[in-house]
């Protein structure tokens, strides 16, 4: 049997699909090729409504489900003819969807989680068998169903001898906590709060711009401290793990809201001081939670915002801010990767998820499969 994966990402900053083909027979880092299409501006404007109720949504979200697999698809065909690899010799896609309501153990005690997709149709498209639907066996067991990445966090950087994190900044910022090799203590991961998601929608909405390149804009600014105060009142913040956010959350609602409790700050002291927002609140919980950690694995978008990464290092003047791609796997890749080890996971029947991570009632099979 084949043990080549392909892992596909489209997360909360809507900004486009990262693809990657892992070999398994090498490791969980061994990219063979990895490409990125960006999400045409009128899907994009689609799946970000869809965060919220309104008119017909069932309709539109059927239809932008469609539109997303038929991203993902092209994503895969480029894949294959980068990689000049067959789908056939292809074991299975990981693909998550794209997350637009994340409420577990709300309402009813179980709660929901629910990403867009069409599964069967990119099996379909691709000739590949498709896993899917990551979150949602975590969540009947009582988690979080969220994060999904720890526990390849642990496949990919847990060889260390010292206490490590892995900071992922997408949209949303979450933390994994990998301790030392030699303890016996599982790892802990968890949602800390706004990554990209809140400074590249400001940005957005004030220059036109869909995120500060570098965090060049948000550098120019100043942090306004009561501003910053007041959005730290955020009762998310004090919640001890197992939690998980969204954009449910930390939306341009939630943002208008503090602001308006402040006149007079210029658009890029609000820059800044989101920005420091996310270093904040993601420095706090490795303090909190990984006290120990020597090094802080940064991947995401966030690990390419020059600014953000110079505010963490200086949160966390005790151990060493980098990003992935000093373990050999670049920041943008991570996540896609992660995607392809939950598939192999799901195909070969084996656990993915982690208690200490999500609080379920134990480690779960994740994923449902549709057969090519």
């Amino acid at each position: 049997m084949s043990d080549l994966y392909i892992g596909l990402m489209s997360g909360t900053s809507l900004d486009g699909v990262d693809g990657v083909i892992v070999d398994y027979a090498i490791g969980p880092t061994a990219v063979l090729a990895h490409t990125y299409l960006p999400f045409p501006v009128a899907l994009a404007a689609d799946l970000l409504a869809l965060n919220s109720s309104g008119v017909d949504e069932l309709h539109r979200a059927a239809l932008a489900a469609n539109s997303l697999v038929s991203l993902y698809a092209q994503v895969v065909h480029n894949l294959l003819k980068h990689a000049n690899i067959s789908a056939l010799n292809i074991a299975a896609i990981g693909a998550h969807g794209q997350t637009v309501r994340h409420r577990p153990q709300e309402f009813d005690g179980t709660g929901y989680t629910l990403q867009l997709n069409n599964p069967a149709l990119l099996a379909e498209l691709t000739g590949i068998d498709v896993a899917a639907d990551f979150r949602s066996r975590d969540v009947a067991a009582g988690g979080q169903g969220a994060p999904l990445v720890p526990g390849f966090h642990r496949a990919a950087f847990g060889g260390s001898k010292a206490h490590v994190a892995v900071l992922n900044i997408g949209g949303i910022a979450n933390l994994t906590v990998l301790g030392n090799p030699n303890s016996e203590s599982a790892p802990l991961g968890f949602d800390c709060g706004p990554g990209n998601a809140l400074m590249d929608e400001w940005c957005r909405a004030q220059t036109g711009q869909n995120y500060d390149a570098g965090g060049e804009w948000a550098s120019n600014g100043s942090v306004h401290p009561q501003l910053l105060a007041h959005m730290l009142t955020e009762p998310f913040f004090a919640k001890p793990p197992p939690k998980s956010t969204g954009r449910d959350l930390f939306n341009p609602h939630w943002l208008r809201g503090h602001l308006a409790r402040f006149s007079n700050i210029t658009p890029v002291d609000v820059q800044a001081t989101l920005a420091e927002l996310t270093a904040s609140t993601c420095s706090t919980c490795v303090n909190s939670y990984s006290k120990d950690s020597k090094l802080v694995l940064v991947c995401g978008g966030g690990a390419l915002n020059t600014h953000l990464m110079r505010r963490l290092q200086a949160h966390l003047p005790n151990c060493q801010v980098a990003s992935t791609q000093a373990r050999g796997l670049p920041p943008m890749q991570v996540e896609a990767a992660a995607f392809a080890w939950l598939a192999r996971q799901t195909m070969l029947r084996q656990t993915a998820s982690i208690k200490s991570v999500t609080g379920a009632k134990g480690a779960r099979i994740l994923g449902a499969v549709y057969p090519a």
